[in-house]
């Protein structure tokens, strides 16, 4: 039997964990920008928390460098590790336009997290839109055990992920969702999700249908994520076995399924 899905509209500040993880082109900025997560999407409390640590600064899963570029601009030494190159080279272009003072502070660095080989210390590591949900959980504890051992005095690790309430995942199994994307460059965007949970492999699947439109044409892509389903009782175990404390735990709940967390963890003494 099909399943019949109804697509309700939301609000784009309301999207119940919808990150995509995949490598994004130039014309999915904008879609990017409102998948993003309230933790996420709020650089200025990354900045805030850079000033507290100190740089250098570790950006994994850095992308186009939504972060890596602003903390640049702010004196910090950055390094952007991502494994799409041509995320990396806009990294770079986007840095090199705002001159060398901001440039000559990013280093980019081509790798995948999985197999991630960290050579300096770090102040401040981030892993910020969801980039967690890129690790299986039995490479989780290797990633973990590698950016803590490479944390300075007083340094932190911080990231935020989306929590899934077991029961709606089991109950709810398959979801659509319709928005429209915030742009401001007179094209019209609207995107149908579609969620496609499996509670037992903890996977999480997401088809993303986008239609952009202008006044003398149309068009229409498809863009699709696959990620990992985190257990929060089984991250809070991962972090004592690396050797880090939660210092700072905040929640913020996008439905009745789902909640976005933020976590920022210090090495133990």
């Amino acid at each position: 039997m099909t399943e019949t899905v109804t697509a309700p509209s939301l609000r784009p500040d309301r999207l119940p964990g919808l990150e995509c993880l995949a490598p994004l082109t130039g014309d999915d900025v904008w879609l990017q920008d409102a998948l993003l997560g309230p933790f996420s999407d709020d650089i200025l409390e990354y900045l805030a928390l850079a000033r507290t640590t100190g740089g250098p600064v570790l950006d994994l899963g850095a992308g186009a460098g939504r972060l890596a570029v602003p903390l640049a601009r702010q004196g910090f030494t950055v390094e952007a590790v991502d494994r799409d190159r041509s995320s990396l080279h806009r990294l770079l272009d986007r840095s090199c336009r705002l001159g060398p003072q901001v440039r000559d502070r990013i280093t980019a660095t081509p790798a995948d997290m999985l197999r991630l080989r960290l050579r300096r210390p770090y102040q401040l590591a981030l892993m910020a839109g969801s980039m967690i949900a890129a690790v299986p959980p039995w490479s989780r504890p290797r990633v973990l055990r590698e950016i803590a051992g490479h944390l300075g005095p007083r340094g932190a690790l911080a990231f935020d992920y989306t929590a899934h309430d077991a029961m709606g995942l089991a109950e709810h199994p398959h979801r659509v969702w319709s928005f429209e994307v915030p742009r401001f460059d007179g094209i019209t965007e609207r995107a149908v999700a579609r969620q496609d949970f499996d509670p037992v492999a903890m996977r999480e699947r997401i088809a993303y249908v986008i239609e952009r439109s202008e006044p003398a044409s149309s068009r229409a892509a498809l863009v699709t994520t696959d990620k990992w389903i985190v257990n929060s009782l089984d991250l809070h175990r991962d972090l004592r076995a690396a050797g880090l404390r939660v210092a700072d735990e905040r929640q913020y709940r996008l439905d009745e399924w789902t909640r976005s967390v933020l976590l920022v963890c210090r090495a133990d003494a």
